[in-house]
């Protein structure tokens, strides 16, 4: 399948996309160092940089304990990546010596996440975010303060052989196509389309 865009705009865009086939093997320090920096220079409301990052690498001993917080179905492929990573936000923030709710924490964590994603796609690796976890395990088992919020976790690894997927999945291990682009703007009001 090829991605086609209607205007030029960087090939990393594009080629990035959220595989299952994993290979497993070693996720180096200096890759993962890259990706995280990556996501600290994200913009944020008010400078508030409100993610964080828990990892774990596959065969470390923390291993088992994020796959336990896996939805079975994202389970069955997540065990081949070479690195799992909980995003969290955090939910306030000091502001004039005041803590303050931030409006805007998951909004940021989401550029903190593209901007991960986006540079490992750049060094010729691949992630996949999940929604599919045990949100209230994770909170327990990683001691997650009630001020943060649970976002995803991100599987890492260099892309494998889909035939290590089942027949459903397999199915799925390609690029996905995108909306057309007149379809998500809309000058001056809101489009009458977007209510179907």
């Amino acid at each position: 399948m090829t991605r086609e865009t209607n205007f030029e705009i960087d090939p990393t865009f594009t080629q990035r996309w959220s595989p299952r086939a994993f290979t497993g093997e070693p996720l180096p320090d200096e890759i993962l160092q890259a990706a995280l920096e990556a996501a600290r220079w994200s913009p944020s409301g008010g400078n508030t940089q409100p993610w964080r990052f828990i990892f774990s690498r596959l065969g470390s001993v923390t291993w088992p304990l994020f796959l336990e917080c896996l939805n079975e179905g994202n389970r069955e492929w997540a065990k081949n990546a070479s690195a799992l990573l909980i995003l969290l936000s955090k939910k306030d923030f000091m502001s004039n010596g005041q803590l303050t709710e931030s409006s805007s924490y998951s909004f940021d964590a989401g550029a903190a996440w593209m901007s991960l994603a986006l540079q490992l796609t750049r060094m010729g690796w691949s992630s996949h975010a999940m929604a599919g976890i045990d949100k209230q395990k994770i909170r327990r088992d990683f001691e997650v303060p009630e001020n943060y919020n649970i976002e995803v976790m991100i599987a890492i690894g260099k892309k494998g052989d889909p035939a290590q997927l089942s027949p459903v999945l397999q199915s799925r291990e390609q690029p996905s196509l995108r909306n057309p682009l007149e379809l998500i703007q809309s000058e001056g009001k809101f489009k009458p389309d977007w209510r179907s």
